[in-house]
C-alpha cells in the first residue's frame, strides 16, 4: 500500500518546475515557489490537505482547481504540493457523485426540486457563456453551489483532523522506533561491558 500511494503521489505531484510554468501562476510564481511553502511540517500539511480538498472540490475545474489550491496556500501557510495533490480527489470518476451529492443536499435545504441534469447537459454540449448564465438563474444553480460549499467545507475539515491523526501517528511510530534502537544498543553495549574478557 506504501508503495502505490508514493507512486500515486510522484506521478501526481506537481513539481516546483511544473508550477512554474503554469501560466495562472505566473504573476505570483515568485511567491509561490518560496522554499517553506514546500516543506512538510506538522503545521502546514494539514492546511495543505484542507484547502485542496476546499478547493478541489468546489470549484470542479481540472487546472483551475491546482491554481487556485497553490493561491489559497499562500496567505495559509499551507503546503503547495499537497494542497495540489488533494485536488485529484475530484476527478472524472467522482465529479458525478459529487454533484448529484450537492443538488441533493442543496435542495432538501432550500426545499427546491432541481436536478443536476441541466449541468451535465451543459458541459456535455459546451455550452456558451449565455447559456451558463441562463442556468445560474435557475433553481437548480442555488441548490447544487450551496451543496458543494457545504461538501467541500466537510470534507475540509475531516480531511484537515485525519491528517493531524495521521501526522502525530506517524510521528509517533518513528519516535519510538528511535527509543526502541536506542535502548537495544543501550542493552548491547552493557552486555559486551560485563561480558568477561
Amino acid at each position: 500500500m506504501s508503495n502505490r500511494l508514493t507512486r500515486w503521489w510522484n506521478a501526481n505531484c506537481p513539481t516546483r518546475e511544473s508550477l512554474e510554468h503554469n501560466r495562472f501562476l505566473a504573476p505570483v510564481a515568485h511567491r509561490v515557489l518560496e522554499p517553506s511553502l514546500w516543506r512538510f511540517t506538522r503545521r502546514s500539511v494539514p492546511r495543505g490537505v484542507a484547502l485542496g480538498l476546499l478547493v478541489g472540490i468546489f470549484l470542479l475545474i481540472p487546472g483551475v482547481q491546482i491554481a487556485g489550491a497553490a493561491l489559497l496556500a499562500l496567505p495559509f501557510r499551507a503546503n503547495i504540493p499537497v494542497a495540489a495533490a488533494m485536488t485529484f480527489l475530484s476527478n472524472p470518476a467522482s465529479t458525478p457523485f459529487i454533484l448529484w451529492a450537492s443538488v441533493y443536499i442543496g435542495n432538501w435545504l432550500l426545499g427546491r426540486a432541481a436536478d443536476a441534469s441541466g449541468f451535465m447537459a451543459l458541459v456535455d454540449h459546451h455550452a456558451s457563456i449565455g447559456q451558463w448564465c441562463a442556468w445560474l438563474l435557475s433553481d437548480a444553480a442555488p441548490a447544487m453551489l450551496l451543496g458543494l460549499a457545504l461538501i467541500s467545507i466537510a470534507a475540509a475539515v475531516v480531511g484537515y483532523v485525519l491528517a493531524i491523526w495521521f501526522w502525530r501517528d506517524r510521528m509517533g511510530r518513528k519516535w519510538r522506533s528511535r527509543k526502541l534502537r536506542i535502548g537495544n544498543r543501550a542493552q548491547s553495549s552493557a552486555l559486551e561491558e560485563s561480558a568477561p574478557a
